[in-house]
């Protein structure tokens, strides 16, 4: 008698990093020749248990390297309470249950909640990492996505469509510490979509489809410049892990050498205690020049490979692509090729970063950013200020947005010349950035009109300075211009719509003598002058009266 699992075969999906172009772990996938064993699962937790075994050893088979994603249902955690053979089958075949992500999906509905978060906590206890499956196409509630605290959430590619949800997720995960993940990309232009909104990873048909053999190769279209927002303190490190070569600290340099010649991409071996913190690197080119010496094989072959190795660098997963550069650079100038290993609250190694990495983005981000420059002022253009704008409207934040310019600028330039028309431009630029605290930003968006992005809080410093400051251009004084939107959360859903509220106070600024300053808020009507003189009716505005606070 043929058993169901006779006919059931697995494919694997790659996950891809975005950021590096690499493979970041693989999606292990049922693949029934007859039958839907799947939909058998949904109802029969124990089925679905043996399921996750079985995607396991068929991916254990084939791949020894790259963390593997395994699907298991909402409901078969609720009712099995964690997934114990799964956890002996991981140990058995010589992996590390944190190389291990648990896949949770949908249906939620109807599963008690207490007992899935219980069964979440006991596999963490055992080491595997979560992942909350099927956010935005299936019926998880938010405050379940929350309490579950996942490392990954899988988005549906059908929410590119919606970037306000997108970054509303991507913030989300920010605050768990979760990496965002876009499933089912089918297209280039959802790539980009998926990049432009801050998503670490991706898988779908783009890049590779399900295959019964893990994709050597993976296509992954080339980024476009200028997409999604570096935040100031710079990329996290989040965006560079790759997969870590692991093996336990008791390996002998024999094992080492088998991994390092059969895997000829990998750099270097980490090896482990028996909780996964790292406790010696191996670097792949002088493990290897040692042990090729006239006896090297023979002195080192089976003693323990930790006598060739080098205490590790690690980071934490929440570092900046800065600091590992501050590690790389404290170390030894031998050791600068060496991986990085990233580690997670308990000190566990969840992969590894490369210098290479590192260097090529963050050139590209300098690249990106000088080629965003306003040539006068050396100031970034408005992409920079309105991708922080969505970022902050994404994050929940009340903000200030302010447009300031030179009054009469063109009489000022016919009347003192374009060179003194320059420089008043550069003084102006300059005295916004030494004004700036950190959490402001400014921009030159073209010709003497400068972009504040600043909180509620420390916009009022910047713009007194601004505006009380004697300003003159070849000895003719001059005057500015200053109109600011507030924005709390939800008034806004992008820096398109904060921008709509911000141009009639604009007009309203300049219809004022003097040094003048139009503050008002989105969503609501009216406006208050905080400073110049009325010579006109002010013009109607879409923002409100909201008080001088």
């Amino acid at each position: 008698m043929h058993s169901w699992t006779d006919t059931l075969r697995f494919a694997f999906q790659p996950v891809v990093n975005l950021t590096t172009g690499g493979v970041a772990g693989l999606e292990i996938l049922a693949r029934p020749e007859t039958g839907d064993v799947l939909a058998e699962a949904r109802r029969d937790p124990e089925l679905d248990g043996q399921l996750a075994v079985l995607a396991f050893r068929a991916a254990a088979r084939k791949e020894t390297l790259l963390p593997l994603y395994v699907n298991v249902f909402a409901g078969t955690l609720a009712d099995l309470g964690g997934l114990t053979p799964l956890h002996d089958a991981v140990r058995a075949a010589g992996r590390l249950p944190w190389e291990v992500t648990i896949d949770i999906g949908p249906p939620y509905t109807h599963v008690p909640q207490q007992a899935l978060l219980e069964a979440v906590g006991a596999l963490r206890d055992q080491g595997f990492r979560i992942s909350a499956d099927g956010v935005g196409d299936g019926d998880i509630p938010l405050r379940l996505l929350t309490d579950l605290t996942p490392e990954l959430v899988k988005l549906d590619a059908s929410l590119l469509a919606r970037p306000a949800a997108i970054g509303a997720m991507r913030a989300l995960c920010e605050q768990l510490g979760a990496l965002v993940c876009v499933e089912g990309v089918e297209t280039e232009l959802q790539c980009a979509a998926a990049r432009s909104a801050g998503a670490q990873l991706a898988q779908g048909e783009l890049f590779a489809p399900p295959a019964r053999l893990p994709a050597a190769e993976v296509y992954v279209p080339p980024r476009t410049p200028g997409l999604g927002v570096t935040p100031p303190s710079g990329p996290s490190v989040r965006e560079f892990v790759r997969p870590a070569a692991l093996l336990p600290a008791t390996a002998s340099a024999g094992q080492v050498r088998a991994l390092l010649t059969g895997s000829p991409d990998v750099s270097g071996v980490l090896l482990v205690d028996m909780h996964g913190v790292p406790v010696r690197s191996v670097h792949r080119s002088r493990f290897l020049l040692s042990m090729s010496g006239r006896y090297g094989h023979a002195l080192y072959a089976d003693r323990p490979a930790a006598k060739l190795g080098d205490p590790p660098r690690t980071v934490g997963v929440d570092a900046t692509a800065w600091e590992v550069l501050d590690v790389v650079a404290d170390g030894g100038r031998d050791r600068t090729s060496d991986d990085v290993a990233v580690v997670d609250r308990f000190g566990r190694c969840v992969g590894v970063v490369r210098l290479a990495d590192l260097v090529r983005a963050l050139s590209e981000t300098r690249v990106e950013e000088a080629a965003g420059l306003n040539p006068l002022t050396r100031l970034p253009g408005s992409d920079a200020i309105t991708g922080e704008v969505d970022r902050r409207i994404a994050d929940g934040r009340r903000f200030a947005l302010s447009w300031l310019d030179v009054d009469h600028f063109k009489q000022v330039n016919d009347g003192a010349g374009f060179a003194a028309g320059d420089e008043l431009i550069r003084s102006v630029g300059r005295a916004l950035q030494h004004a700036a605290t950190d959490s402001t930003r400014v921009g030159h968006i073209g010709g003497d009109d400068f972009l504040v992005l600043a909180d509620p809080e420390g916009l009022n410093p910047v713009a007194l300075s601004m505006l009380d400051a004697p300003w003159s251009a070849a000895g003719r004084p001059v005057t500015l211009s200053l109109a600011t939107v507030l924005c709390e959360p939800g008034s806004v859903t992008d820096h398109r719509q904060a921008a709509s509220c911000l141009a009639p106070l604009k007009k309203a600024a300049k219809s004022l003598s003097g040094a003048s300053w139009v503050l008002g808020r989105a969503g609501l009507p009216g406006h208050e002058i905080l400073r110049g003189a009325e010579v006109s009716p002010a013009a109607g505005c879409a923002v409100a009266e909201p008080g001088r606070g």
